[in-house]
């Protein structure tokens, strides 16, 4: 059923809704400088000050990697070029998304992307084409699974999927496997490829035959894939697009009728299967909104109208470019996304000139039963990035076992994991140390992957470059 402008405006003005709900329940507000948070207390008490959330401040790393809390530790799981697969290989670079799964006899199983683009021959450690799991041999990317012990040491490694291009956030499915998103739409022929790219593959990281001959699920459209949620009660996906010129969008994917998710089950559907649309937002007054950077305050609910794909495999013209000005709402760098609390949470990293209002990062809730998106967390521009203690760029995100959201920054600067709780307060948990430019203009690389073991003890995440899988433990309380 359309949720038409007229009705969400109604329910609006019932719910005593305007275009920014800024005080609602479960709000983020605005970060760096949110508002310090206060425990209630009883009628005609005075408040007080909340506990500051968090483990303390990060301590720096002898070792020059990870500076963390005190009481945390890590552990180096995989280093591209220094640790190998069960074939010998070395660990590909540029660590990417990642979703942790129950293994076997108490083992956790990483499917790690590794965001390789264009030909093997400009990367160092490209994924190796294993034999049967390779889609297009001219290509660099694709991902490994990464088998760890109970305390999160490496066990092994091995390829998932080879012979794709770009791979980025890609997302976890209920059934058991990854989806991994191609962030390219070269075309065979282009910067040295010989198959088509820019799509979705599945790939099983409990069974490696599953994966053999892979093939896209062109179902779910050729365009600059970052990441995918699936919604477990609907059947919907949900996928985000990182593309500028004009900016990208969301996307959902509606199965055909009769339909059933499973292991395997999306391979065996046909190009033009079930239906893949864009969204479109309008404010409470039933205005369009042409693109998510408009929201400036924490707490801004737009409904969302959802228009058809004309092409979605884009032969001729990019699917964000099919649609005219008023028909989709945009925004740029749409990144992580991650499926709890009955909805999706979108990133949007960063906005610049390109768009009406800059911001250092945006993240969103979308409540598929309400149709609403609800601006959560969001960032000003950082007009500081060297100084420690100021977050932007949002990233790959995940939510915590232990309260709240946790995302990976990849922003200028100096690059952090940290925590953002319900009221607006966030705290660092990790930041990194590694220099990978000079004395004089030190580098940080972004991080990736943060995902929690599936017992909630241990926090996954990557340093891209050059591509360092870890392990982070610690006292984890609640926040």
């Amino acid at each position: 059923m359309t949720l038409s402008r007229r009705d969400f405006a109604k329910r609006s003005a019932v719910a005593g809704a305007g275009v920014a709900l800024t005080g609602s329940v479960g709000v983020l507000a605005t970060a760096p400088g949110a508002l310090a948070g206060t425990v209630p207390e009883q009628r005609g008490a005075r408040p007080r000050p909340a506990r500051r959330p968090g483990y303390g401040p990060l301590v720096r790393d002898p070792g020059g990697l990870l500076a963390l809390p005190a009481g945390f530790s890590y552990r180096v799981i995989t280093r591209a070029g220094v640790t190998k697969l069960e074939s010998g290989e070395h660990t590909p670079s540029n660590h990417d998304g990642t979703a942790a799964f129950e293994g076997p006899r108490g083992t956790t199983l990483l499917v790690n992307n590794h965001e390789l683009k264009g030909p093997r021959a400009g990367w160092k450690y490209p994924v190796p084409l294993a034999q049967g799991l390779v889609y297009d041999p001219a290509a660099s990317g694709g991902c490994t699974v990464v088998e760890v012990s109970h305390d999160g040491a490496h066990v092994t490694e091995w390829v998932g999927i080879a012979g794709t291009s770009t791979n980025c956030a890609g997302g976890a499915t209920p059934w058991g496997t990854w989806l991994t998103c191609e962030e390219t739409e070269d075309k065979a022929g282009q910067n040295g490829m010989t198959k088509t790219h820019g799509y979705v593959f599945e790939v099983d990281p409990h069974d490696r035959r599953a994966g053999r001959a892979p093939e896209p699920l062109k179902a779910l459209g050729r365009y600059a894939h970052e990441a995918v949620v699936v919604d477990p009660a609907r059947g919907h996906l949900y996928l985000t697009e990182d593309a500028a010129g004009p900016n990208g969008l969301l996307y959902r994917w509606t199965p055909p009728a009769g339909f059933r998710h499973g292991r395997g089950r999306l391979r065996t559907l046909a190009a033009g299967a079930g239906r893949l649309q864009a969204f479109k937002c309008f404010d409470s007054g039933g205005r369009f909104v042409d693109d998510l950077s408009r929201a400036t305050r924490p707490g801004t609910v737009y409904g969302v109208d959802w228009v058809d794909v004309p092409d979605r495999d884009a032969a001729s013209v990019s699917v964000r470019k099919q649609f005219k000005g008023g028909e989709v709402t945009r925004a740029r760098k749409l990144e992580g996304m991650w499926w709890a609390d009955g909805g999706a949470y979108v990133v949007s990293s960063f906005a610049r000139e390109e768009s009406p209002v800059q911001h250092d990062g945006q993240v969103w809730f979308y409540d598929p039963r309400r149709r609403t998106l609800t601006l959560k967390v969001r960032f000003g521009v950082n007009k500081d990035p060297e100084r420690d203690g100021a977050f932007d760029g949002p990233d790959n995100i995940t939510v915590s076992p232990h309260g709240g959201l946790v995302i990976a920054e990849d922003g200028e600067g100096v690059q952090h994991l940290f925590g953002a709780l319900d009221d607006g307060r966030t705290y660092p948990i990790a930041r990194n140390d590694l220099n990978i430019g000079s004395a004089e203009k030190p580098s940080y690389s972004e991080f990736t992957g943060v995902t929690f073991s599936p017992d909630g003890r241990t926090l996954f995440a990557n340093i891209q470059e050059p591509g360092i899988m870890l392990a982070i433990t610690g006292p984890w309380r609640r926040q």
